[in-house]
């Protein structure tokens, strides 16, 4: 039997925010040379609406469309398969439909794979593509209490989206929406957790395509959800209550049980205080046992604990240095340890020298600045030259939004690796503001920002620009007081 050959000086393999970034970038670049992109689904994640607001912080929409809209506009080839194999010294792609891809240079932008909580219960749900979403909210309707599992930014913007719906809030540390902000941030969105929300400032909705995934990919996980993935979306249970939540601290899950398997247990379970009036159901579909032993039952289970490193197809046969966290390692260029192999986003594992205020963690606005380094890598490559590293690996920069609340991530905002020699600044306004500022050496190396504070500018390059802030520091976070009054 025949196999179809294609051949691409560039190809790139993934359909997620970084491979189709990574794509129209080299689509630019190298408008002769033919750039291939290979995706399991027949959706592709297309970045609209991209604002540089200054000179490292960045915001943009997350579209899904049809790859043939890719196709289209960029002239970039579309094929729609799934990686089955890698041939790295022979420079070729296998797929699982038989086809063959022959390349000269190859960027792997797979993604990651969801973490799950133990067991394989039928109502234990992962939150990861557009798909997942749609699983949960058809599960979803039904629900009178959920459990979600985890504390990064996928749960918390589920907390604060579900209505109609008791939630049980199970995370492994001490405060919530740890992965992004610290303990004082966290009381300062506690009291939105059970409050009404606000119809007059809700989160700008996103336009998403809605299209079946085609069967030959119905069985793979899709691509990462973009910024404010959950806007918009209908994430109502069957109670005519809004906002119902309860918080378990520092547990994380032991079991997953049917309600055979804790009778044969010999187990009970527990009904929250705050729950006990609202509900009185004797019999729960699915329970949960944390680690404390407390045991909720619940309708459905919400596993948001993080993702892997998707490297599965490409390992096999081939000499990858792997990273700790599982990704592929990648220097400065986005190369791989492989020769003409790139990674970017989820996939890969920063593992050159790190700016000192710059550090990995897997988000879309990572996944974006990857790919477009990977592109440039790869362009330069060809033409004999390299490629300076871009200044946004300069300054860790995230802007993104909890409990309806604008929140900027600023370099080392939670004073990462930092020991206990840094000094903070804090402002906090109630309702309103949270600021804070992490000082070493007299330098700002960090800040969390929540709320329309404007300051984020300001902040990032005194940040970049290394200023001593010394004589100042005593009226950096004074209200009315113009900061760069003080640089004139």
């Amino acid at each position: 039997m025949a196999h179809d050959v294609y051949h691409a000086r560039f190809v790139v393999v993934g359909g997620g925010i970084a491979g189709v970034t990574c794509a129209e970038t080299l689509a630019s670049e190298c408008p002769e040379e033919k750039v291939l992109l290979i995706t399991a689904s027949n959706l592709v994640k297309a970045i609209k609406n991209y604002e540089q607001t200054s000179r490292v912080l960045e915001t943009f929409d997350v579209e899904e469309q049809p790859w043939s809209q890719l196709e289209f506009k960029s002239g970039i080839q579309v094929l729609q398969a799934t990686v089955s194999s890698l041939a790295a010294q022979e420079k070729v792609v296998y797929t699982s439909c038989g086809k063959h891809v022959h390349y000269d240079k190859l960027c792997i932008c797979s993604g990651g794979v969801p973490k799950m909580v133990p067991g394989n219960h039928p109502l234990v749900v992962g939150i990861r593509d557009t798909e997942s979403v749609k699983d949960f909210q058809n599960k979803l309707d039904h629900a009178e209490r959920v459990i979600i599992i985890g504390n990064g930014g996928i749960a918390t913007e589920l907390v604060y989206e579900i209505e109609g719906c008791e939630v049980i809030w199970a995370i492994k540390d001490k405060s919530i929406a740890s992965t992004f902000v610290d303990e004082g941030a966290a009381q300062f969105f506690l009291p939105h957790l059970n409050s009404e929300k606000q119809q007059a400032h809700q989160i700008v909705k996103r336009q998403k395509f809605s299209i079946d995934r085609c069967k030959c990919a119905s069985s793979l996980n899709g691509f990462a959800l973009g910024p404010d993935w959950a806007a918009g979306q209908c994430m109502k249970g069957v109670k005519q209550t809004s906002h119902h939540v309860f918080v378990k601290y520092e547990v994380e899950v032991s079991m997953v049980m049917s309600p055979e398997e804790l009778a044969k247990a010999g187990l009970s379970c527990q009904t929250p205080d705050l729950f006990r009036k609202g509900n009185n159901k004797e019999e729960w579909p699915v329970y949960v046992q944390l680690t404390n032993n407390c045991v909720y039952g619940s309708d459905l289970v919400v596993s948001a604990t993080g993702v892997t490193p998707n490297t599965l197809p490409f390992l096999p046969g081939n000499n990858f240095e792997v990273a700790e966290d599982g990704g592929l390692k990648v220097n400065e260029n986005m190369m791989t340890s492989v020769p003409d192999v790139y990674a970017a986003g989820d996939v890969c594992s920063a593992s050159w020298q790190l700016a000192d205020l710059w550090f990995q963690m897997r988000l879309w606005t990572q996944a974006r600045q990857m790919g477009c380094q990977a592109a440039r890598c790869m362009a330069a490559d060809i033409r004999g030259t390299t490629a300076p590293l871009d200044i946004c690996f300069d300054l860790f920069a995230h802007v993104t939004k909890f409990f309806n609340f604008k929140v900027v991530l600023i370099g080392l905002f939670k004073a990462q690796g930092l020991g206990n020699d840094y000094e903070l600044l804090l402002r906090v306004t109630k309702g309103e503001e949270y600021i804070k500022v992490v000082l070493h050496e007299g330098r700002l190396v960090g800040a969390i920002l929540i709320g329309e504070t404007d300051m984020e500018e300001t902040f990032e390059n005194l940040a970049l620009n290394r200023t001593d802030l010394t004589p100042f520091k005593d009226h950096l976070l004074e209200p009315g007081i113009d900061i760069d009054d003080f640089f004139d």
